[in-house]
């Protein structure tokens, strides 16, 4: 049976009913015919189709022609003018019209409708050994079963459309032993080229024997060497190294989200950045985000010394809760001055009124790497209690979260930078004492990397970019505003005592001064009834339910059993303990920008204020060393205080109404928080003491 082809256009010569017709027309399942007597005819598609002794008479191959132009470019002048010389003659032959006259008079010695294709393809051969060019029949076959198959660069030769490896006529036992050597690098420590050629030479060795493989001297093995690594940076970095590694071998597949929430993803990286820890070392920090991958949004950050799972856990109910406006920020970054939807959204959470523009995002499915922190019970118990779909990536695997990959790498290249302390990625990008800079604590960093998280929403992204306008990429915030607008997503944040409920917690005993936690002292006028009582529940049924935020030292929360509500507990030293510098630790300056009215914020307000916060940010904080950390005459333990004090942030979630303003409390002992004054002691002298006495 023959072969039925793919496209049946107007102008093909088909058999139909055993004789020959023009395809006149096609309208829908229709198609007009018009036969060797010039008589039409109309048949439905369908009979045409399954009809007995149906064939296309013109071959597809020359009805879909590529264009010389673009399938001969690169290639040799005399090696395009032999293909076009061949398309010619070949293009003759099959249809009997010549290629620059496709609607013009058949000839008749190529009439496919008189001539069969063998009595063609010998006219043919006779008509160009007429012209001086001998050519066979076996050869002219070939040529039209090619020009069949690949169109006219089937007509050129396939060597010059074979593409070298690079290698040459090397042995190939010697190129496969080169290509082994190569892979096994992947993982191990970058080293030279000569330590390679040798690896290969003792490889050749073990597996054909001395001497029986020929070993390429040293310049072909450095030629050799140029095309086996292209593009693996086996000589290069090792981190890149390992990181093309892990890239699947297939095309790389894309997943379409149309709605906000329904697909996060989740990581933490390293930033290249030192900081002040709690205990007043000096070291880097570690940033965990999560991601939604339909609108770009940053939907929460935090930076700890290390992830834990408590950690992640709680990233996902900061997504859940709206960003609230801080001191000093300027008003242009409010939801209400933003193209967020805040006037519908406002009517189903009034804590959105006084949020900053960073919209509020459910998750529907949360992806992740196989780190401890994310697939330990307590981030799993976390996204099953929210209702979220839990999804590991596969093991070693990045790319299947670029998302987030790719937005930390921003943050660190877009905000980190601009800081004190930037350490560089590695020891060739490092100053020379970054640690003796004006670095920030570890909670004023969170602070301005939530107001700088406000400005990447309001930046456009070149991931979120229209088909149908490719030329205008959009920002986070109207990518959201538009898909909420297209989808009817209705993000439902998280009450203040669901957010508590997600908390770390512990257990800690009610005393009289108040409860005791990380070396802080937490009291509130609501735990005068508690005060050294059991609570009656948990191991000991001594010991309180303690709820703490890892991102907020300035409060906890205890479970009130009997009410089955929540005290805040404020931290005592909140504004009243100075630092050793003198400063108080809530007194960091920051300018408070006027009100602009509730008039849309501008992007030049936004960009202002963006560059702002970076200015801010590289200024590092007010009390500046002036001596490097090694020659500070302060004791460790001086140091530490200071930095304990100055980790206060302001709140950075909408918990629920602060207690009134307690009255001072009375003197109490000082605890290990509090430094005394320190008296020197005179060395002893028995003759100067005895003196007293009389």
């Amino acid at each position: 049976m023959p072969s039925r082809p793919r496209l049946l256009r107007a102008g093909d010569l088909v058999r139909f009913d055993g004789r020959l017709h023009r395809v006149a027309a096609l309208a829908g399942t229709a198609v007009r015919l018009v036969d060797e007597g010039q008589s039409a005819s109309v048949v439905m598609l369908a009979h045409l189709l399954s009809s007995d002794g149906f064939e296309v008479v013109t071959p597809a191959s020359v009805r879909t022609v590529v264009p010389p132009a673009g399938a001969l470019e690169g290639l040799p002048a005399k090696a395009v003018e032999r293909a076009e010389w061949w398309q010619r003659h070949l293009v003759e032959m099959l249809t009997g019209r010549p290629l620059d006259d496709p609607h013009g008079p058949v000839k008749p010695e190529y009439d496919p409708a008189v001539w069969s294709l063998r009595q063609r393809e010998l006219a043919k051969a006779g008509e160009l050994a007429a012209t001086g060019t001998a050519v066979s029949l076996t050869v002219l076959q070939d040529m039209r079963a090619r020009f069949e198959r690949e169109g006219v660069l089937g007509l050129v030769d396939p060597r010059l459309r074979s593409v070298s490896d690079g290698t040459g006529r090397t042995d190939r036992r010697v190129v496969e032993a080169l290509r082994k050597v190569v892979d096994e690098q992947t993982d191990r420590s970058t080293v030279s080229a000569q330590v390679l050629r040798r690896r290969m030479e003792r490889l050749l060795e073990a597996e054909h024997g001395p001497g029986v493989v020929q070993l390429p001297s040293r310049a072909t093995f450095y030629r050799l060497l140029k095309p086996v690594t292209s593009g693996r940076h086996t000589l290069g970095s090792a981190r890149t190294r390992r990181s093309l590694a892990k890239q699947p071998d297939g095309m790389f597949g894309q997943l379409t989200a149309a709605r906000p929430g329904e697909v996060m993803e989740i990581d933490s990286t390293p930033l290249d950045v030192l900081v002040v820890h709690h205990d007043g070392t000096v070291d880097t920090v570690e940033l965990t985000g999560i991601v939604d991958i339909a609108t770009r949004t940053l939907a929460a950050a935090v930076l700890r010394p290390s992830t834990k799972a408590v950690d992640a856990a709680l990233l996902l109910a900061r997504a859940m809760t709206p960003e609230p406006m801080r001191p000093g920020w300027s008003d242009a970054l409010r939801m209400s001055r933003s193209v967020l939807p805040h006037a519908s959204l406002t009517a189903l959470d009034e804590r959105l009124a006084q949020a900053a523009a960073v919209p509020v995002i459910t998750p529907e499915t949360i992806v992740c790497d196989r780190g401890k922190a994310y697939i330990s019970d307590t981030f799993r118990s976390a996204c099953q209690s929210l209702g979220i779909s839990f999804q590991p990536a596969h093991p070693d695997t990045p790319t299947d979260k670029p998302h987030v990959e790719r937005t930390l790498e921003s943050v660190a290249t877009m905000f980190v930078q601009h800081l004190p302390g930037h350490k560089g990625r590695s020891t060739e990008h490092r100053g020379a004492h970054p640690a003796t800079e004006a670095i920030w604590t570890i909670h004023q960093l969170q602070e301005l990397l939530q107001e700088w998280i406000v400005h990447w929403q309001n930046r456009p992204h070149d991931g979120l970019r229209d088909p149908l306008m490719p030329g205008k990429a959009l920002s986070p915030n109207e990518k959201y505003a538009a898909l909420v607008a297209a989808a009817g997503h209705v993000p439902v944040a998280l009450s203040p005592e669901e957010y508590i409920e997600l908390l770390p917690r512990c257990r800690r005993a009610i005393n009289s001064y108040g409860i005791r936690l990380g070396h802080r002292t937490y009291d509130s006028i609501e735990l005068d009834p508690f005060r050294r009582q059991p609570s009656g529940i948990g191991p000991s049924r001594r010991s309180w339910e303690i709820h703490y935020d890892p991102y907020d030292i300035s409060r906890i929360w205890v479970r009130d059993h009997g009410g089955s509500g929540w005290i805040t507990a404020v931290w005592r030293h909140l504004r009243t303990a100075p630092t050793p510098m003198g400063e108080l630790a809530w007194d960091h300056a920051r300018r408070v920008l006027a009100r602009r009215g509730t008039d849309p914020a501008t992007e030049d307000e936004i960009a202002q204020a963006a560059v702002a916060l970076l200015d801010r940010a590289a200024d590092g904080p007010e009390d500046k060393p002036q001596k490097p950390p090694g020659t500070s005459r302060r004791s460790r333990r001086d140091r530490k205080v200071a930095a304990r004090t100055r980790a206060t942030a302001e709140p950075s979630w909408p918990r629920p109404d602060e207690p009134a303003e307690e009255p001072a409390a009375e003197p109490v002992e000082s605890d290990e928080d509090e430094l005394a004054d320190v008296i020197p002691l005179e060395i002893f002298d028995a003759r100067k003491e005895a003196q007293k006495w009389w």
